[in-house]
């Protein structure tokens, strides 16, 4: 009897509860029209999503952060009632798998998180987001007793919206499917990146953005098996899902391809079902980590990339196939994915947690530490970087121990140190620790999709080694990260060193502050230390305007913890006394950037986080159309980001400034202004480019013919003349990011602050063969004077996507010490 009661009121909750979500409006209903037949503003959109977490049980909304717009971030959570009431536990347990939590796992409940819109433009996919939760919870309630699914709406809400204010203010009605109507034209910066015009999808290892670093902190807390990563495409273009392209990572698992393959074998069914057409093995390749694919992929998730055909098409577009691509397509497209993808997650549950337990065995790695030496504020970089990932690093024990040396490329004895960094493999993590750190990952294949170099070390500037050894931490080491400094009202002058980024941080709060700060052309000693050219010199008797000097100057170093060193003299030991000329006075800068058509939005992207986020310097933004009628004399430096380039017209203009006695710091592609132009020192370097060849390679083979004259970001080992103050704060050497094919001549007239010597090669990533042969002898930073002022010239961009630390000083000084 008991039993039977018992059955009978578990079928009344049930019916109440399948009543209760029946009940819940479609999105089509709660906004007021067809999903699909507009798009929705991610306010709308949140408003949808918290109106299901208020009206079903088997939903739960959390905030994770916001933009820099202060837009709002969120994640769903979907599941079964019973599990929703239980999510620490599930959480908990997962965590457990890993080994990040102590304990054996009591659940088997596998989680699927699906990410939408990381590219703002691509918008069809927060739109069938909704339709997605709709579904799954009044519909696909079996499915969500063993599979927690978690929604992320909207990576990118400010790109996002940024491109549907546009579309809505300028759609045609009805809208115009014409492929030249200014609808499916979208202007400059357009909508695929976030405020600061980063690419979202490139920033998951770098976590340069305030969207990644927030989405890091809820992801590391759950760590799904399975992830997708929603985006679109050209609108030509059919529905491309998993399995991904060649190069696989070789961490990658024999059941994360398989898993892959079963699940895009699914996709096909619906697609087969419904006559629409698809891709897969094509493409969109496994190997770069700092993708939404990858980089859940390296924590032991099925990660994926599912692309629809879109981008530009509005509402509505022509087809060369004489169809109309609509946006209802599209989300059907990404809804059927989606789907099917927590079909399979709950069909595969048991198979994929313990697949995913079986990933975290670190025990076959060929390394067992990777060691880091060098400058203590590059090395806490790196510990910062480490730490939004949750993965561990610490002091080494001293010991002597064999291990590979990157600098060296060979395997020698060292002692480690109290000083150097250890990041151990023997941790949750450690096959991201091996994909971060590795020297160099295997191709199996060339034709990537994106970079192929990446290595941290070289990133940072830090000495790396590789062992076989496990070296345990220092114990007795307190590592103390704040630093005090006092004020000396006896010192003859303050001195700060001058080695990287956040130097020139320090420098640029002086400047604001209106100091007198000088830096030293060339070594010296002083009271028994050491000081290398670009040292900061702040004398007490050039800055008597200030009122409480010491103790201005003083807060503005602690407020950066960073080191001051007070010195009763300016007299000093060997090198030059303070005033002498050898000590330039550095003028507060006035800086200004070209933006707008034109130019690259991702590169004056990273112009403005750089000067925004890291220098704190004020910026000046000048828009391409407005240059003509711009002064710029009234900046000392003018920064071209990559892919301008002048025309007749705006040439004149850059030399007239140029002329009187204006900076320009030229990046990448935007050299294309001044190479082989008359009146210019750039040459383009064609030594074998320039021989014509008829074209004998057949049709099929030409994709891969290209790859021998192109660099897909390979890291190469560069000349540097650290005696110009363009260099100062480097050594003699410098492991550059090359992203281009292009090479240019040494300058015969002008400075080669950075150069590729004779023997060049690259030390890691992908470089094709008639590309290498344009390396060696050709230039990497220069300077060349004209008139009263100077044009930098920057072949490989340092700032590209915030994450080569190592590069930034040279930008820096480009700015402040020339």
């Amino acid at each position: 009897m008991n039993k039977n009661l018992n059955a009978f009121f578990a079928l009344i909750i049930i019916s109440i509860s399948t009543l209760f979500s029946q009940n819940i409006q479609s999105p089509s209903t709660f906004l007021g029209y067809e999903l699909g037949t507009r798009f929705t503003n991610h306010y709308k959109v949140v408003e949808y999503f918290t109106y299901v977490s208020t009206s079903s049980k088997s939903v739960k909304l959390e905030k994770y952060g916001e933009t820099n717009e202060f837009r709002p971030l969120y994640v769903s959570f979907i599941s079964s009632e019973e599990n929703i009431n239980n999510l620490e536990n599930i959480r908990e347990d997962n965590l457990k798998r890993t080994g990040i939590l102590k304990g054996e796992s009591n659940s088997e409940v596998a989680i699927v998180w699906l990410s939408y819109n990381v590219h703002g433009n691509e918008a069809s996919s927060t739109e069938a987001a909704m339709q997605t939760l709709f579904e799954l919870v009044t519909k696909k309630q079996d499915w969500l007793k063993n599979t927690l699914v978690i929604i992320d709406p909207c990576i990118n809400p400010d790109g996002r919206d940024r491109y549907v204010n546009w579309y809505n203010q300028i759609k045609s009605t009805p809208y115009n499917t014409d492929t030249n109507a200014f609808e499916h034209r979208e202007p400059w910066p357009r909508g695929r990146a976030n405020h600061y015009l980063f690419d979202l999808n490139r920033d998951w290892a770098w976590a340069s953005q305030v969207e990644t670093q927030q989405r890091l902190k809820v992801y590391n807390k759950w760590l799904p098996q399975v992830h997708v990563d929603f985006h679109e495409q050209g609108y030509e273009s059919p529905y491309y899902f998993a399995p991904a392209a060649e190069p696989f990572h070789e961490i990658i698992t024999t059941w994360q391809r398989d898993f892959q393959t079963q699940i895009g074998k699914n996709h096909a069914k619906y697609f087969d079902k419904n006559g629409w057409l698809y891709f897969t093995k094509e493409s969109f390749d496994l190997l770069y980590p700092s993708y939404g694919d990858t980089y859940p992929t390296y924590l032991g998730a099925i990660g994926m990339t599912y692309e629809q055909g879109g981008i530009g098409a509005g509402l509505g577009i022509n087809l060369k196939n004489n169809t109309v691509l609509k946006l209802t397509d599209r989300i059907k497209h990404h809804f059927t994915t989606g789907i099917s993808t927590v079909e399979m997650t709950s069909k595969n549950t048991s198979k994929l947690v313990s697949e995913f337990k079986k990933f975290f065995d670190n025990s076959k790695l060929e390394y067992k530490s990777y060691i880091l030496r060098g400058e203590e504020n590059k090395i806490n970089q790196v510990i910062s970087l480490l730490n939004k990932h949750e993965i561990n690093s610490y002091p080494a024990e001293e010991k002597a121990i064999k291990a590979y040396d990157y600098y060296a490329n060979s395997v020698k004895t060292i002692q480690t140190s109290s000083k150097d960094l250890v990041i151990p493999i023997n941790q949750p993590k450690g096959k991201m620790v091996k994909v971060l750190f590795e020297q160099e990952a295997k191709l199996s294949d060339s034709l990537t999709y994106d970079i192929t170099a990446w290595s941290i070390p070289y990133a940072y500037g830090l000495q790396g080694f590789a062992s076989q050894t496990t070296i345990e931490a220092n114990k007795n080491l307190l590592i103390s990260k704040e630093f005090k400094n006092e004020m000396n009202t006896n010192s003859y002058a303050y001195l700060h060193k001058w080695n990287e980024v956040s130097d020139a941080t320090f420098l640029g709060d002086l400047l604001e502050n209106n100091f007198n700060v000088r830096f030293s052309n060339s070594d010296f000693s002083l009271e028994g230390v050491h000081y290398k050219k670009g040292t900061l010199v702040v004398m007490r008797g050039e800055n008597e305007h200030l009122n409480n000097f010491d103790e201005q100057i003083v807060t503005l170093a602690n407020n950066l913890n960073t080191k001051l060193t007070a010195v009763t003299t300016g007299f000093v030991e060997s090198g030059t006394d303070f005033g002498s000329s050898n000590y330039s006075l550095i003028k507060s800068k006035k800086v200004a950037a070209l933006a707008g058509e034109g130019t690259s939005s991702l590169s004056f992207g990273e112009i403005w986080h750089f000067f925004e986020t890291q220098l704190k310097y004020q910026l000046t933004v000048i828009n391409s159309v407005n240059l003509n009628r711009t002064n710029l004399s009234e900046y000392d430096v003018f920064i071209l980001p990559d892919d301008y380039t002048a025309n007749k017209d705006e040439l004149e203009i850059l030399n007239s400034y140029l002329s009187k006695g204006g900076t320009i710091i030229s990046i990448g592609g935007s050299l294309n202004s001044f190479a082989d132009k008359e009146g210019f020192a750039l040459k383009t370097k064609k030594d074998t480019l320039d021989k014509p060849k008829p074209n004998l390679i057949p049709y099929n083979q030409q994709e891969r013919e290209y790859l021998k004259t192109i660099i897909t970001g390979s890291i190469f080992n560069s000349t540097i003349d650290n005696t110009h103050p363009l260099a100062f704060g480097y050594d003699n050497f410098y492991n550059s990011l090359k992203l281009s094919g292009t090479s240019y001549k040494l300058l015969e007239n002008g400075s080669n602050v950075g150069y590729f010597s004779e023997n060049t090669k690259n030390i890691s990533g992908f470089a094709g063969s008639e590309a290498l042969k344009q390396v060696p002898n050709s230039l990497l930073f220069g300077v060349e004077n004209k008139g009263k002022g100077q044009l930098i010239y920057f072949i490989d961009n340092t700032l590209f996507r915030s994450f080569w630390e190592n590069g930034k000083l040279f930008f820096a000084n480009a700015v402040f010490l020339n």
